[in-house]
Formats: C-alpha cells, structure tokens, sequence
C-alpha cells in the first residue's frame, strides 16, 4: 500500500478510463487496508481507488509499478481477489496514506463481482504498456484535504483551458478553409447538393463549439427561425419525417429531375445505389427518389431484394 499516492482522481490529458468497478476493498497484502468500500478504476496509465462516502478520498498507483497479477478464486464467506506483486517503492514518489508497508503487493476484493472484466482489461494495459507511449502531459497531482480541493480546480482549469484552444483553433480552421474564395464555398455547398440531415449538422456544430454543446432542441428551435431571420438557409422537413436543412436558392425541381436522369439512365436504382452515385447519404437519397416518386416522375418495386425505384413509363 505505500506505492499508493494521494490523487484527485482526475484523469489527465493523455490519459483514457479503462474500466471502473464499484465495491472494491483494499488489502495491504495480507491485512485489510484503512479504506472501505470504494470505486477501483483502471486508465492507460494508472490504478486508482476513491472512497464511496468521501471522494475527497482518492489515491492512485502508476501501472509501472505492477510486476504481475494473479486471480483468487472466492471461497466461503470470501470474496474474489485480484492479487497484485509491486516494484519497490520508487525514491521520488508523493505522498499517499501508508509511509512503509512490510508486504509488496496488494490485493483487490470485489464484493459486487466484476473480477473477471477487470482482470482482463488489466491484463490488455499491461500488455499493451500504452503509458510507455503517450505519458501524460503534466505530473499527476496530489494532495489530501482542502489541498486537494484546489489541485482540483487547477485541473479542471487546465482541461477547460486546453479544449478551449481546440475550439479556438477549430474556428479558425474552418474561417479559412470557408472563407479562401467564392469558388471554395461553391465548392463546398454543391458537394452536400445544397441540403444536409439535421443529424449531420447537429454535429458539425458541436464539433466546432467544443464544450458549449447545443441540445437538440435548440438547434431545430434555431433553424426554424432561418425565414424570420431573412437567412439563406430553411429547415425542411420531409413526408416520412426526416428533417434537413437545405439553401434557400435549392429547387425541388432540380432535386426530381436529377433523381429521373440517373434511374433513367441506369435503368432502376436502389437508394444505396443513387448515394454512390451521388456521394450523398442513403437516407438523403431516398427521400429525394421518394418525391421523384410521389411527383409522379418513378414507380417502385418492393421486393425481398429491397426498395428499387424504375422510370414511370405510364
């Protein structure tokens, strides 16, 4: 147990949640650990326990010190234990709850199950060494009490800091590459034909917006608006219900007459079929072979084969 430093639980930049396991008790070797019940998570880079009841109770062991492992098997009245052989403890660690520790290796109890998933992931990070690979990008903090409560904030700071420079330099990517010239956005409109699935847009927006995600109420409450505001853009919403924003300037007549040249010409098209040829979506594609359809321009036949839509010769 006294590999264990204090920790503030929180994950750093480069570092990814494996797996987290509820009602896991800590044994230093032998003997049971200060702590109670707790939460055990496993991340690329380390093994850290949190108190159920007191979260401000939190420490944490590289994976570096971890020689090997082995399983206990539950017996009566025992719970399953994932038995852990440590390195000795490294001259430069922080402080954590033991200052000496007679046994060099731990045990962890689960008394709600999850041994055997925990085992095996602890096994793949093992395998893997993924913190060899990508160490984390600042050390990791420490500190029990009210030190620990302001080691916190800072992390937190730090997070929100670094995904606002994301954000930051996603806008300024997409100005640029939206605002080169006139023949770019020409570009870019025509290669979505002039209409887009809400879906896809929802998330183009809170991939640029970063940590201030938009609900999906308020962005269909925004593009409703589109025709109030006098904005090039209008939400439209589609027989069978499927919604999309498309450019003002956008004509259905256009929209028909593509879908009865291309089944034309192929003689009969799935939707699958018309999206390869369109570079559009399958769903996108659809609905405008549905409205070919329901102007009258294409039949279909509804076959075990699928949907395939035909010029309508009558």
């Amino acid at each position: 147990m006294d590999r264990f430093s204090w920790s503030n639980g929180l994950l750093e930049i480069n570092e990814t949640l494996v797996i987290q396991q509820r009602g896991v008790r800590l044994y230093d070797g032998d003997d049971k650990a200060k702590m109670d019940l707790g939460i055990t998570l496993l991340s690329t880079h380390r093994l850290i326990w949190r108190d159920i009841k007191n979260h401000e109770c939190c420490i944490a062991m590289p994976l570096s010190q971890i020689i090997f492992f082995e399983e206990q098997a539950a017996g009566i009245g025992k719970s399953a234990k994932i038995v852990i052989h440590l390195h000795p403890v490294p001259a430069n660690k922080e402080p954590g709850p033991y200052q000496y520790s007679k046994y060099s290796y731990i045990k962890l109890s689960f008394k709600e199950h999850g041994q055997i998933e925990f085992y095996r992931r602890l096994t793949e990070e093992m395998t893997k060494k993924r913190w060899e690979n990508t160490p984390v990008s600042q050390p990791i903090p420490t500190g029990t009490g009210s030190q620990a409560g302001k080691t916190r904030a800072v992390g937190i700071v730090g997070i929100e800091r670094k995904i606002e420079e994301k954000r930051k330099e996603t806008d300024k990517n997409i100005s640029e590459v939206m605002g080169k010239n006139k023949e770019s956005n020409v570009d870019i409109k025509s290669s979505c034909y002039g209409m887009m699935a809400l879906t896809e847009v929802y998330c183009l927006v809170n991939r640029a917006r970063g940590m201030e995600l938009l609900s999906p109420e308020d962005l269909v409450n925004a593009c409703k608006m589109f025709e109030s505001l006098k904005l090039p853009l209008r939400l439209r919403v589609f027989d069978s219900g499927v919604m999309v924003v498309q450019l003002q300037s956008h004509s259905e007549e256009e929209m028909i007459a593509s879908a009865l040249d291309n089944v034309s010409e192929k003689g009969s098209l799935t939707a699958e079929e018309f999206a390869k040829l369109l570079g559009l979506s399958v769903l996108l594609s659809k609905e405008r072979l549905l409205l070919a359809e329901k102007m009258g321009h294409l039949c279909r036949d509804d076959s075990v084969e699928g949907l395939r839509f035909y010029p309508n010769l009558f």
